[in-house]
């Protein structure tokens, strides 16, 4: 079923796109992630699925500049002052993780999958090679990129990447035949090393100096064009010099870290990031040999069971021993227990240099791909099962027995504004929470909260729900706020509730259930807001309080006419202007400001 014909190149693109978009939603509905939605989309449009491709080994080398431009955007976060404090994770935690799983996967490959010991110690490199662009892509996918532990993943995916220069010089060595002459090592060494010196060069003192010409040009298209071109020349100029491409994005990301063009950068590359990482997913699941899984499935599950556990055991210890806790240990298993795309490389460099046959191959690189596969959804099993970290109570106490006649549940930013009234008129204000830090920072500045989750209705009752004269709900989860309401609807009906509504179609859903009274969280502050910035832009205090007040009595109609049709009801009342002659602001930099001048004004230009 391979596309062919004067179409069939926009077919292909067509067919990738496509399954990209149908499965990650699905997968990503599931809980399962993007990363085996599109792995599982490139299997069934591979050649061993529906067969609109033959070679999928073409798409997968374009698409490695995906991983490329993912670990430039890294780059671009991490300033030099911050890539030297993580010195210690990159060259100590990394290398200590390499070097230890590379032992004990040697071993096992001996031992238990009856290799020779040239082939395990191979079979063995390129599996502890995890994965950049799968964990990079949970990592971002959890928001935990930024975090300690996840920072910690950086340093050691980055020494991973580094790796695969000197293992390829290893296997290189290893190749039967006659060795490389002295001389024509030495050259390789000067060209890796003048590669290097010429990237930071340019980074130091070209890059900056092209974007700022660029710049001043004012020609957006230009700039994308630029930022492609330090992408990707970086990435050749390292891949000449034998080093990976995917270091010398990185570094020119980090050369370029401190720039005043960095934040643009990200935002020219990361559209082409996004779509090239996803195109790399479903080449990797079109790459999965079926025949030759069908063939050794017996060798390549033991091979994917001992190489996953054994890694994952190596990677444990490491990580331990370098003083991470249970679950910061567990989780970084999960992560990195696969093989990577770097494993591709070296067997591939194995079977040029003939230490590696063609079915040793194809086994191998079937055993890295089911394992990059099964990562997502060993994450997801590790997550619901790993035992959750007590909290400390220790001054704490229990909503038990209160009798406030005012009850709030949920104490975060917005009760604390809305709580001081009714302290200042001096109402007897009970506040529940259900989290312990929220409780202990509260009562720095003197409020008494106490533990409780008021999704429970005996938490409720114990809270004093049923004498209170008011509840106030005022948790920022909705889903949390509408169970809350539900209970109190049910148990305590004759009590008045006022309830904070995450946005306007949680007020109408409010509003139908019967509370006594709703607000978006957002409403009042962004209408002040929206006030004083017309203030600010030069409007009369009295046309801007004129406006507003519109503003608030159309809105108060929009939402009376939704009560009765639907969410877009009254839509037309967002746009109108107040019925005066009063004109809008004309353009800053034309030298104009609001009611500036009765012949600016009379010249305007006006919304209706």
């Amino acid at each position: 079923m391979a596309v062919e014909g004067s179409g069939g190149d926009l077919a292909h693109v067509v067919v990738l796109l496509g399954a990209g978009v149908i499965a990650v939603p699905i997968f990503k509905r599931l809980g399962l992630g993007t990363v085996l939605g599109y792995f599982t989309a490139g299997l069934i449009i591979g050649p061993f699925g529906l067969g609109f491709f033959s070679d999928p080994e073409t798409i997968l080398h374009v698409a490695e500049l995906g991983v490329v431009m993912f670990l430039f955007i890294i780059g671009l976060e991490m300033q030099p002052s911050r890539l030297w404090s993580l010195r210690r994770e990159i060259f100590g935690l990394g290398l200590s993780q390499v070097f230890l799983c590379m032992a004990l996967l040697s071993v096992v490959g001996v031992w238990l999958l009856g290799l020779e010991p040239i082939v395990a110690f191979i079979a063995s490199s390129g599996f502890v090679l995890s994965s950049t662009a799968v964990v990079m892509q949970m990592l971002d996918e959890r928001g935990e990129t930024s975090t300690a532990p996840g920072q910690q993943a950086v340093s050691i995916l980055l020494l991973e990447d580094l790796m695969i220069v000197p293992l390829l010089a290893i296997v290189a060595l290893m190749a039967p035949g006659e060795s490389e002459s002295a001389g024509a090592r030495a050259m390789q060494i000067v060209i890796a090393l003048g590669s290097l010196a010429a990237l930071v060069a340019a980074g130091r003192w070209l890059l900056n100096p092209m974007f700022r010409v660029l710049a001043s040009v004012e020609a957006r298209e230009v700039m994308t064009a630029a930022a492609l071109l330090v992408v990707l020349g970086s990435a050749l100029l390292m891949d000449v010099g034998g080093w990976s491409m995917a270091m010398g994005a990185f570094l020119a990301g980090v050369l370029l870290s401190e720039s005043t063009f960095r934040h643009q950068l990200e935002a020219d590359v990361e559209p082409f990031r996004g779509i090239l990482l996803g195109l790399f997913f479903l080449a990797v699941g079109m790459s999965l040999d079926l025949a030759v899984i069908a063939a050794q499935w017996p060798l390549i599950a033991l091979a994917v069971i001992a190489f996953m556990v054994t890694k994952g055991v190596g990677i444990y210890l490491v990580a331990r021993l370098f003083g991470s806790g249970h679950p910061v240990a567990v989780t970084r298993v999960a992560l990195f227990a696969q093989g990577g795309e770097f494993a591709f490389v070296l067997y591939a460099a194995a079977a040029s240099a003939g230490l590696f046959n063609v079915e040793a191959n194809a086994i191998f690189s079937a055993t890295v791909i089911i394992s990059m596969a099964l990562t997502p959804l060993i994450a997801i099993v590790m997550q619901q099962f790993m035992p959750r970290t007590p909290q400390s109570m220790d001054g704490i106490d229990a909503a038990d027995g209160l009798e406030g006649n005012v009850l709030i549940i949920g104490f975060g930013r917005f009760a604390q504004v809305a709580s001081q009234g009714l302290l200042a008129r001096g109402f007897d204000v009970s506040i529940i929470e259900n989290d312990v830090e929220m409780i202990r920072a509260a009562s720095d500045f003197g409020f008494k909260v106490y533990f409780g989750d008021g999704r429970r209705l005996d938490i409720l009752h114990a809270s004093g729900a049923a004498e209170a004269q008011a509840i106030l709900v005022c948790v920022d989860d909705r889903d949390a706020a509408d169970r809350i309401v539900d209970l109190v609807k049910t148990e305590f009906p004759l009590t008045k509730l006022f309830v904070r509504a995450f946005d306007r179609g949680h007020a109408l859903d409010l509003i139908e259930k019967g509370v006594d009274y709703q607000i978006r969280e957002t409403f009042e502050s962004a209408m002040a807001f929206g006030h004083a910035a017309m203030i600010g832009l030069g409007v009369p205090a009295d046309d801007a309080q004129a406006i507003t007040d519109d503003v608030r009595k159309r809105d108060q109609e929009r939402l009376e006419l939704q009560i009765v049709g639907d969410l877009y009801s009254g839509r037309d009342l967002m746009r109108r202007n107040v019925p005066s002659p009063t004109p809008l602001t004309t353009p800053r930099r034309e030298g104009r400001v609001y009611g500036q001048e009765n012949a600016d004004a009379d010249t305007a230009e006006r919304v209706e």
